[in-house]
């Protein structure tokens, strides 16, 4: 990746300031001459001593919800189905970071926290591990990082709380793993079995990819190695790891290798492989990719739900014009049927509901002068009657359904709004002046909300209900922790619903000084970690891979839109302008109309891609199918074409832009000869 443009007349100046502060850096870690925030030692001494002061359990009832925070544990009570057991996580504030030793029990039905403290409770950590069994809660390993990010402790650590009680107990028993973090731990019948994660070492980080088991009943652990020619997951951490029948299922994760150039610099792989292991012979097996499954991510979340587990957020690493990383947070949802080994997309079907309602609604009054009667009168049920083809080719309606959807279009208005309340997204049907007129909100459509894209969250399922609760996403530079609380009703796939909206997150920003000396160093760099397509997975402490990136959420590219950007340089417009295209996921040509396509024609093209989705929710076939298949593919046409109108008009205009540029910079150097326009490459 290339270099950033360095400020005129600092570059002498800068570059001594970062020799100097790198020389001291590493001279204190290799005489281990630290200062007093980042002495582990003496903050868990200090931790220790105040934890021991305490002599009962205390429960403090309907206090607040818990604070923003990334890579906790979040478990159901296997008591009580409707409480949920958050435990550890941190935060980072651009300064410090925070990592927390609490633990909330949080009563679904009530809406009501409670947060518990015990005596001998665990020592504050993140990333670790926790499964429930009968009446207990295990945790096993984690990490604590120093306030200023100089020294990381991992924990081989095994604790047991009784929930009952909410008494903590450690286990201290022979042939437990060693220390590590973004490790995965599951429950198999009577086992609970720990695979992978990393070990850092200030020097190196070191991936694992051992597999040990513990016995519930024996209360002994064990290691399985593998046996010679036997096939094996590489080392990683950040990967998921679930459990259906007989079988264990890991996926994904990520890990660092040294590449071969001179420099010997670290590569970041993101993993897409999966395996099943054998709990019975504990043989590990590839699991082919069939059906359509997600690309590649780091830091995504799954868990199980009856005969499927399901997938949520994650980050990728996009390079725009060759020198511009941009981190896309995602915040789509993927199926994998666990009886058939097949990856299927997981889109909510409220749209089709929504709809049936404005339809009986637009029959009572029809006046043919509001948006809502515009809608009203879409009559999907007449597009079905003569039903001959796949494609809905042969019906009359579906051309008045494009001219209508067209003209509801042109009406709309976009809102991608982030505000204290916590990002989401929606949108209304108000009639407005200008299709350039976008507001920020938290939705692409009023009828839908959605918790934004994320990484590091925890994420659960109780009954037939899934719960996301808080992670990391990026806007501009700044690293935002989340603590939202969502939820989704797995068996209607209707709807999100919004628990916990999310709070406003703290910032602290960094001096001048420590900026230009971080722009130093993030240019340097650079060419070491162009070769990482992912960022800190859950757990790993690797924000090195993503040195320099520029995450542009929804509201730069509306900013942009709103033309508050003029001032920005084109090639930061053009990221902008790709960052909406990457987080309404536009890049999938599956799910996104092309310029210019006709309803009739995206539903031609993607039909494969809508009706295996539709299928997933219905298990319809035949017409009904189609129908199905139909309706999800309109609601995604009808969310993106208002943005894709403005997109087009914005891209025009940076054409524009870009061509007057290179006719002026040909001016400049007397080349008069070719007065033809031509946009740059990427």
């Amino acid at each position: 990746m290339g270099k950033k443009t360095k400020k005129p007349g600092k570059g002498k100046e800068k570059t001594e300031k970062k020799t100097a502060k790198a020389e001291e850096k590493r001279a204190r870690r290799e005489n281990k001459k630290i200062s007093e925030e980042d002495d582990i030692d003496a903050i868990l001494l200090s931790i220790q001593k105040e934890e021991a002061k305490k002599k009962e359990v205390h429960i403090d009832e309907n206090v607040p919800a818990p604070t923003p925070r990334s890579n906790c544990s979040l478990t159901m009570n296997p008591l009580k189905e409707t409480e949920l057991i958050l435990y550890g996580g941190e935060f980072y504030n651009g300064n410090k970071t925070f990592v927390y030793g609490d633990l909330y029990r949080h009563d679904i039905e009530k809406q009501e926290w409670k947060l518990i403290s015990s005596p001998n409770s665990p020592p504050p950590r993140s990333s670790h591990q926790a499964v429930a069994w009968k009446n207990y809660l295990y945790i096993f390993g984690g990490e604590f990082t120093s306030p200023n990010q100089e020294r990381f402790h991992h924990y081989k650590d095994f604790w047991v709380l009784d929930l009952k009680t909410n008494q903590w107990e450690q286990l201290n028993l022979k042939g437990c793993p060693s220390p590590r973090s973004g490790h995965r731990m599951v429950l198999y019948k009577h086992k609970i079995i720990v695979f992978g994660g990393f070990y850092d070492t200030l020097r190196e980080v070191r991936y694992f990819n051992d597999l040990h088991v513990f016995d519930l009943d024996q209360f002994k652990w064990q290691e399985i190695k593998p046996r010679l020619g036997s096939m094996w997951p590489s080392a990683r951490s950040g990967f998921q790891f679930f459990v259906f029948q007989d079988e264990i299922f890991l996926y994904g994760g990520y890990s660092k290798e040294v590449s071969s150039d001179k420099n010997n610099s670290e590569k970041g792989i993101v993993h897409s492989d999966m395996w099943s292991l054998d709990p019975r012979t504990w043989e590990w097996n590839k699991v082919k990719k069939s059906g359509m499954p997600p690309g590649p991510r780091a830091g995504f979340s799954m868990c199980v739900h009856k005969k499927r587990a399901v997938l949520f957020g994650g980050v990728v690493d996009m390079e725009v014009e060759g020198d511009v990383m941009m981190s896309l947070f995602l915040n789509e949802l993927y199926g994998f049927q666990l009886d058939t080994h097949r990856w299927y997309p997981l889109e909510l079907r409220k749209e089709k509901s929504t709809k049936d309602k404005v339809k009986k609604s637009s029959d009572k009054k029809y006046n043919g002068a509001t948006l809502d009667n515009k809608i009203g009168s879409i009559d999907l049920e007449k597009c079905e009657e003569n039903d001959g083809d796949d494609n809905l080719e042969s019906h009359e309606e579906v051309a008045d359904l494009e001219s209508s959807i067209d003209e509801i279009s042109r009406h709309m208005t976009t809102n991608i709004t982030v505000n204290d309340g916590g990002p989401s997204i929606k949108s209304d049907g108000r009639p407005h002046e200008s299709g350039a007129q976008l507001d920020l909100q938290n939705s692409i459509s009023s009828e839908i909300v959605k918790p934004c894209g994320r990484i590091n969250c925890s994420m659960v399922v109780g009954k037939d209900t899934l719960y996301i609760y808080g992670g990391m996403m990026e806007v501009k530079d700044q690293e935002i922790t989340l603590d939202d609380l969502y939820c989704l009703n797995l068996s209607k796939l209707d709807e999100w619903k919004c628990i916990i909206p999310a709070s406003k997150s703290e910032w602290i920003e960094a001096s001048e000084e420590e900026d230009e000396d971080e722009d130093e160093d993030d240019s340097e760099d650079e060419d070491c970690n162009s070769g990482s397509n992912s960022d800190e997975t859950d757990d790993d402490d690797d924000v090195e891979a993503k040195d320099g990136s520029r995450s542009l959420e929804m509201g730069d590219a509306v900013a942009i839109i709103k033309g508050e950007g003029k001032n920005l340089r084109r090639k930061e417009k053009r990221a902008r302008i790709e960052q909406i295209r990457a987080n309404l996921g536009l890049s999938d040509s599956q799910r996104t109309p092309i310029p210019g396509e006709t309803l009739k024609d995206f539903y031609k093209r993607t039909n494969l891609y809508w009706q295996m989705a539709a299928h997933e929710h219905t298990q319809h076939t035949g017409k009904e199918l189609r129908k199905d298949g139909f309706d999800l593919a309109e609601a995604r046409y009808r969310e993106l074409k208002p943005i894709l109108d403005e997109l087009a008009i914005l891209e025009v205009e940076q054409k524009a832009e870009e061509a007057e540029g290179v006719e002026t910079s040909m001016r400049k150097r007397g080349n008069k000869k070719n007065s033809k326009r031509s946009a740059p490459q990427k």
